[in-house]
């Protein structure tokens, strides 16, 4: 009877958390349950009142400050420096610069609305249809979730009570494995269309953008060496060498090396054992805000406000679908709906990659209509429990789980990076999902490849956890 409900409120256009939210109280009021109404409100209370969820409003206003103070600009100047001379060249920044932007923003939205603006208008000067510019760039809007830091593995983390760390770690390889199936398309359609360079070479801007890459890679090392090695102070050393970077930058004048060491810093810090993920989304902001107001000086107090607002509006709504899913996702468990589809599911198959087909299936269908947030809040409490059963790695799992929700987000009817490409591209909705199309081909190998090579995903994490 609670799904009934639910799906009536959806059917008839109700928001998915109020959908919710009024499901359960409606079942509560015309059930025998002896439950009082007042439980609706308890549990949508505790189910916010968690500790790794203060990493949401943080993580949102570090991609924001990051989006308004000009440093999307940086890394764009920095990707072309580095791959635009390719064959097919502003396409392969386009997914680079998401490569390196879903180390700050941690969401798709944030990708595609940020970096999405600045290289669908340079691609379609320099030639290339609107249709291939804002395919490419909604492809590479799904690394934003995967590559740390990312906001729905903080979710996942907290429903499946697993290490949100250890995702972040997970999302690292095969985040750099999608980007690279994304610029092999890239190349492929370079070479079939004959498209030449997009840029000149030059030597000096690229050796300039391999330095920055070099101290990106070897800073970390560095430190790691003379803190295990040499045994020196770590909070010494590591202020040592943030103050080394800042002095690097301003000997050579780097396009984006300050940006980039963001998820350095933040993977650095947790695997370490520096801060928490929670306080590394508060180090995230730090730094941000070091960068925009004291370093490139391009944050105003009038803006930092406006960033705020917006802060807090995203993460009201964010929360709030939290809220309404836990009292969701408690009364399927209360009324057996979850361990009904548990048997049913254990009944019919008890092989791990059956199982995995069918809640790929069942998760790319689901996230065609669902926010992911709520995805993932609904979706947790039912297939989690039957992973485990079957062998399969809460973390590998939770991977999984994220990445069918973003290639969700390129669906309709729900599908919201689709909604603000076709804003930005000035495209109707109908045009806008036929140019995504083809890239289903290169997310939907990529999810193939992580589903079913779980060494892929858990090298990391069982290497630092």
């Amino acid at each position: 009877m609670l799904k009934i409900i639910f799906l009536f409120f959806m059917a008839g256009g109700i928001p998915v958390a109020i959908a919710m939210a009024g499901a359960s109280l409606v079942y509560i009021l015309v059930s025998d349950s002896t439950l009082p109404p007042f439980v609706v409100i308890h549990r949508m209370v505790s189910g916010i009142d968690s500790f790794p969820l203060l990493a949401v409003p943080f993580f949102i206003l570090a991609g924001n400050l990051m989006n308004n103070a000009g440093i999307t600009t940086r890394i764009y100047n920095f990707a072309l420096a580095l791959v635009g001379w390719l064959k097919g060249g502003l396409g392969h920044v386009n997914v680079l610069g998401s490569v390196i932007f879903a180390g700050m923003s941690g969401t798709a939205i944030a990708d595609a609305a940020g970096l999405g603006t600045i290289e669908i208008k340079a691609m379609k000067e320099h030639g290339y249809s609107t249709e291939f510019a804002v395919g490419v760039t909604a492809a590479s809007a799904t690394l934003g979730p995967i590559i740390p830091p990312s906001l729905p593995f903080v979710i996942y983390g907290m429903m499946a009570n697993v290490s949100v760390g250890a995702l972040f770690l997970a999302g690292l390889l095969p985040g750099v494995m999608m980007a690279v199936l994304m610029m092999l398309t890239v190349a492929y359609y370079a070479h079939k269309n004959k498209w030449g360079a997009d840029v000149k070479f030059s030597r000096t801007r690229l050796f300039k953008a391999l330095m920055e890459l070099v101290v990106v890679v070897g800073w970390p090392m560095l430190l790691w060496l003379l803190v295990a090695k040499l045994g020196t102070p770590p909070q010494l050393t590591v202020f040592a060498g943030l103050a080394s970077l800042f002095v690097l930058d301003k000997i050579f004048s780097f396009e984006a090396l300050l940006p980039i060491m963001t998820p350095v810093l933040l993977i650095g810090g947790m695997t370490t054992g520096l801060f928490t993920p929670t306080e590394g989304a508060i180090a995230a902001c730090v730094w941000a805000m070091i960068l925009g107001f004291a370093w490139y000086r391009t944050l105003s107090w009038k803006m930092f406000i406006k960033v705020c607002l917006d802060t807090i509006e995203t993460t009201s709504t964010v929360l709030f679908i939290v809220a309404a899913a836990s009292i969701f996702g408690w009364m399927l468990t209360a009324t057996g709906v979850t361990t009904d589809i548990a048997s049913w599911v254990l009944s019919f198959t008890k092989d791990a990659w059956v199982f995995l087909l069918l809640a790929n299936l069942l998760m790319l269908f689901v996230g065609c209509f669902l926010e992911p947030t709520a995805a993932i809040t609904i979706l947790v409490p039912i297939l989690l429990p039957i992973a485990t059963q079957l062998g399969v790695d809460p973390i590998h799992f939770g991977l999984v789980m994220v990445l069918n929700l973003m290639i969700g987000l390129l669906h309709p009817p729900m599908g919201m990076v689709l909604f603000v490409l076709a804003r930005v591209a000035g495209l109707s909705f109908e045009r806008t999902t036929m140019a995504i199309l083809p890239w289903l081909v290169p997310l939907l190998l990529s999810l193939g490849l992580i589903t079913y090579m779980p060494a892929l995903v858990l090298w990391l994490p069982k290497m630092f956890y």
